[in-house]
């Protein structure tokens, strides 16, 4: 598969009153044609910022990107300029928001909002937008396109206006879809409809989604592979089953344990991870994470950690990769999963551990 998009060092950063808040911090990650790559964190990780860095969609000031590529087709979206990112933006990278009734207009019609984007970008007659656009509610699964392209937001559920919004996203086939936490004001029987919609709906389109969430759930049931972000950065990455099957960051970790289980013994409680996300205006020396977690050592309150490389998919920044560093056991609830979790923690232990 070929790379769509890379990602190189990405800084970004906002300009406050109270100082310069460095919201993401050296962030990289690629996109293959055709797969999807969730990136999961807590809220104030940095996922949404760096998604909307993206597309250009942060507003400058107070937000600025500081340094990096993102390499999009062999052009870096950086350097381009707002009237080159204009014929991009919605046509080549589209973008799914959390709250569908605040991403529709409400005194347009839905016919005039899905016909927006092709007339703009497809040069499209009004009449072959029109049609094009009954074309689409039908592809997105809504029941009479014909009449229903005449109605306005506010006579649209909840689920069938994120149905709209995919609609308006897909219109010019774009090559990116980012979907921005698209079933968070949903509730789980909708979600399940939606999700199942994306997945039918990539491979119709063939086209490369972006899908953040915090639900790790929703995760296993649409990316291929998943980027764990934590204080601005990416800390883990790897297919989902390196994820779900084989973690090896702390944070990982502790999102997996505070994920409800059935097959979890009853003596097993729901895990909470103590503490609150670093404060960005002030960035944590070492690595970000290590406050709130119990396997931290020494060196990871000194020095931040590098990036090991675990297999050709599966990367963790983390001194617990350290040739040298302790031998350690992932929680319980993280061992209870379906396959034996493969461990290579049989190095000396030269570390010298906090607590």
């Amino acid at each position: 598969m070929d790379k769509v998009l890379d990602v190189k060092n990405l800084h970004v950063s906002f300009d406050t009153h109270a100082g310069e808040v460095k919201a993401v911090r050296g962030v990289d990650f690629h996109l293959m044609k055709g797969e999807t790559l969730a990136i999961v964190g807590e809220s104030g990780s940095g996922k949404s910022v760096t998604t909307k860095t993206l597309m250009r969609l942060i507003p400058n000031p107070p937000g600025r990107i500081k340094e990096g590529q993102m390499l999009f087709e062999g052009k870096d979206l950086v350097k381009l300029s707002e009237k080159e990112m204009e014929k991009i933006r919605g046509k080549e990278i589209s973008m799914i928001f959390q709250d569908p009734m605040t991403s529709l207009n409400p005194t347009m019609t839905i016919g005039k909002q899905v016909m927006e984007p092709l007339i703009k970008h497809q040069n499209m007659s009004k009449d072959a937008a029109r049609k094009r656009a009954v074309e689409l509610l039908s592809l997105v699964g809504l029941p009479n396109p014909e009449e229903r392209v005449k109605q306005y937001p506010h006579q649209f559920s909840g689920g069938q206006r994120q149905r709209v919004v995919i609609a308006i996203a897909l219109a010019c086939n774009p090559k990116i879809l980012i979907a921005d936490e698209p079933t968070t004001a949903l509730d789980v029987t909708i979600q399940a409809q939606i999700l199942e919609l994306m997945k039918d709906l990539q491979k119709k389109i063939d086209t490369s989604i972006i899908f953040i969430t915090h639900d790790l759930g929703v995760v296993a049931n649409v990316a291929d592979r998943v980027a764990v972000m934590y204080g601005g950065q990416i800390v883990e990455t790897g297919t989902v089953d390196e994820i779900f099957y084989d973690p090896r960051h702390p944070y990982t970790w502790g999102l997996l344990s505070s994920m409800p289980s059935l097959e979890a013994s009853e003596e097993i409680e729901l895990y909470a991870i103590p503490g609150s996300p670093p404060d960005l205006l002030n960035p944590p020396k070492g690595d970000a994470f290590a406050l709130r977690s119990e396997y931290a050592l020494k060196i990871d309150f000194e020095k931040e950690p590098p990036i090991y490389q675990v297999s050709d998919t599966h990367f963790v920044k983390s001194w617990l990769l350290h040739p040298e560093a302790p031998a350690v056991e992932p929680p319980a609830m993280v061992q209870q999963q379906k396959r034996p979790m493969p461990s290579n923690y049989d190095k000396p232990v030269l570390f010298e551990e906090a607590r």
